[in-house]
């Protein structure tokens, strides 16, 4: 697959470095099934995901849950290259902020 692998978030549409990388390296990890876990400041989730074609394009589509720092938390996203080795997405809260990122392979 693709997405497999990790990923380091490096820029988020709205919020900036020192909140993202708060307590580790922001980063998404996807797995070979497009499931994986993400954690960006104090928000972590489990991800499952699927490959949805876009002409000759593809995206991993997903939906997540987990917490936003004590508070459980679910919400959808996407993921999809720019080139092998950086991604584009976004993640969203369920009745709640979204944000676009990029992201590098690690």
């Amino acid at each position: 697959m693709k997405f497999e692998g990790t990923w380091h978030i490096t820029d988020m549409e709205n919020w900036d470095e020192d909140y993202f990388n708060m307590e580790v390296q922001a980063y998404i990890e996807i797995d070979k099934r497009g499931a994986g876990d993400f954690q960006f400041g104090l928000v972590a989730g489990q991800i499952d995901g699927e490959i949805v074609k876009e002409g000759k394009s593809e995206k991993l589509e997903f939906t997540w849950e987990g917490r936003d720092e004590n508070d459980e938390a679910f919400g959808s996203g996407w993921l999809k290259l720019k080139d092998k080795n950086e991604l584009e997405g976004k993640i969203k809260f369920h009745q709640g902020d979204s944000s676009l990122f990029t992201a590098k392979r690690v």
